[in-house]
């Protein structure tokens, strides 16, 4: 009678344990999902500040051109 009881609290904490994973396996799925779309935002993000910069280096050319020909460079 005894070793029933011992089987079946067994059985009930292996189901249980069954259970944890089964959810905690879906929650690492979840997670992933998450960090993949996270960094996929950030390599967007990555590269629209690479197009600004590459934007105000173009900017920043145009102004030097513009000091130079209206002779407002400093002597330094």
């Amino acid at each position: 009678m005894a070793e029933d009881n011992i089987e079946n609290l067994t059985l009930l904490f292996m189901r249980r344990l069954d259970q944890r994973l089964d959810r905690l396996e879906n929650d690492i799925g979840d997670i992933k999902l998450r960090v993949t779309a996270t960094e996929e935002h950030l390599a967007s993000i990555m590269m629209s500040v690479a197009g600004l910069n590459s934007r105000m280096d173009k900017v920043d050319a145009r102004l030097a051109r513009v000091e130079r020909r209206l002779d407002l460079t400093d002597a330094g």
